[in-house]
């Protein structure tokens, strides 16, 4: 009964609908049609369907549903995989075994699976829709590793070794996996540590600025003051008053997150709307209720935004912390293989990181639709 002005009841048009739609031109015929239709769908037998009804019934999967391209579902990603090997052969001829061996295994691995996965693809329906809607993507990401290796190793129009041919990363990964697992492995403490505290700061001191008129009042100034300053401006500083170069990094990868995670919450917060409030005071509800149990749960699209732009905040901050003082982390290996000039480590580097920053985000909006069950699927990642 709530809605009736808005949708109507039982699917009529509702008074204020119709009044709007008949102030607009020419929405009398329109409307004369739309009556027109229903009459002549209520008329129809029962079970019949209504005109026009099976070419919408086509169309509407294909709306709803994700465009995939019309590609040959069980060729694509094996011939591709295949030609990328036999092209791999062809210009590593005059390169040694040892720098190109594993990144053959590697396109072999990839051809075989792709055989596999349009084998499985004949029989099982499910690996059918997995090869139709992921098979052009490996198939192009085939396609620029040969590209990469042709323009490289092949014709040589990109100098060394600044620009290495995707075999010399692999090779360079391999060699240097254990120092890179734990680079990777202490980039995650920090970047853990420094979002928590990150996060813990700024949603207390959202919450407060925005449910307290007189904490906004003396603290929106500090904030305008201190948070549009970047993190990393802070360097010089963390680096005087933190002996440990790992605790100035997190106090830097917190004050990046602080300043978003905060103006994202107290916005969601002071935009509470007020008949939430009004109810819940209305049932006894006391301050505490109101801040934990109407305006955060009401927040929470406001503050999942802020949090994720306070963790893109953070890899950047991560990476730049890591090689002006930290001596461990991925940020550490990508400055220290740059002054060697080990380029095939630079680009490996960038690779784990590409994997590991995503992997996080991936988390993120796994957690954000467990929370804002409304809103799943609505962005993926």
């Amino acid at each position: 009964m709530l809605l009736e002005g808005v949708e109507g009841h039982r699917g009529e048009v509702s008074r204020t609908q119709e009044s709007e739609t008949a102030s607009r031109p020419g929405a009398a015929a329109a409307m004369a049609r739309a009556v027109t239709g229903d009459e002549e769908t209520a008329g129809a037998a029962p079970g019949a369907a209504p005109k026009g009804a099976t070419a919408a019934g086509a169309a509407a999967p294909a709306i709803l549903g994700e465009w995939l391209p019309p590609l040959p579902v069980f060729v694509t990603l094996p011939v591709v995989a295949i030609a990328m090997l036999v092209l791999h052969l062809l210009v590593s001829k005059s390169q040694p075994a040892v720098e190109t061996g594993h990144y053959t295994t590697f396109l072999g691995i990839a051809s075989g699976l792709s055989v596999l996965a349009a084998l499985l693809a004949a029989v099982v329906g499910g690996a059918r829709r997995w090869l139709r809607r992921m098979g052009p993507i490996f198939a192009v990401g085939l396609l620029l590793l040969g590209a990469w290796e042709v323009v490289t190793a092949g014709l040589g129009l990109l100098p060394m070794p600044y620009f290495p041919p995707p075999a010399g990363v692999l090779e360079s990964f391999i060699n240097d996996f254990s120092v890179i697992l734990d680079s990777t492995w202490h980039s995650l403490i920090l970047l853990l540590s420094g979002y928590a505290l990150g996060v813990a700061v700024g949603l207390v001191t959202g919450v407060c600025i925005g449910w307290s008129v007189r904490v906004r009042y003396w603290g929106m100034p500090l904030v305008k003051v201190l948070g549009p300053i970047p993190a990393t401006a802070w360097i010089p500083l963390a680096m005087v008053l933190s002996p440990d170069t790992s605790y100035s990094a997190v106090g830097l990868i917190a004050v990046a997150v602080w300043f978003p995670v905060l103006m994202l919450t107290a916005s969601g917060v002071a935009n509470t709307r007020a008949s939430f409030l009004d109810v819940a005071r209305t049932l006894g509800a006391g301050r505490g209720y109101l801040i934990f149990r109407v305006a955060i749960p009401a927040a929470m699209p406001n503050i999942f935004v802020g949090l994720f732009m306070g963790l893109g905040a953070s890899f950047l901050t991560l990476v730049v912390a890591e090689t002006v003082g930290v001596k461990s982390g991925l940020g550490w290996y990508l400055a220290w293989a740059q002054g060697w000039a080990e380029y095939g480590k630079v680009y490996a580097a960038l690779v784990v990181m590409a994997v590991f920053f995503s992997t996080i985000m991936s988390l993120l909006f796994r957690a954000r639709d467990k929370v804002l069950v409304w809103q799943k699927g609505m962005i993926r990642w």
